[in-house]
């Protein structure tokens, strides 16, 4: 069998943790910030941790080799 590649997409938006876990950046943060709370900008500065059952999904077919 031949190596699976990684998804060019997943590699830029996505990144692996020491731990393993998948790190993604947060959404609705690029333009339209005045219909936006303070606290929704806030809380989207950064990236979060994906939830488990979509980081199996980014790790399994889109990061393979990572």
């Amino acid at each position: 069998m031949p190596k699976m590649k990684t998804k060019s997409g997943a590699k830029k938006r996505f990144r692996l943790t020491a731990g393993g876990k998948v790190r993604a950046g947060v959404a609705y943060k690029r333009h339209n910030f005045s219909a936006k709370s303070p606290k929704m900008k806030r809380q989207a500065r950064g990236t979060f941790v994906l939830n488990q059952s979509n980081a199996r999904t980014v790790k399994r077919y889109f990061l393979p080799n990572g």
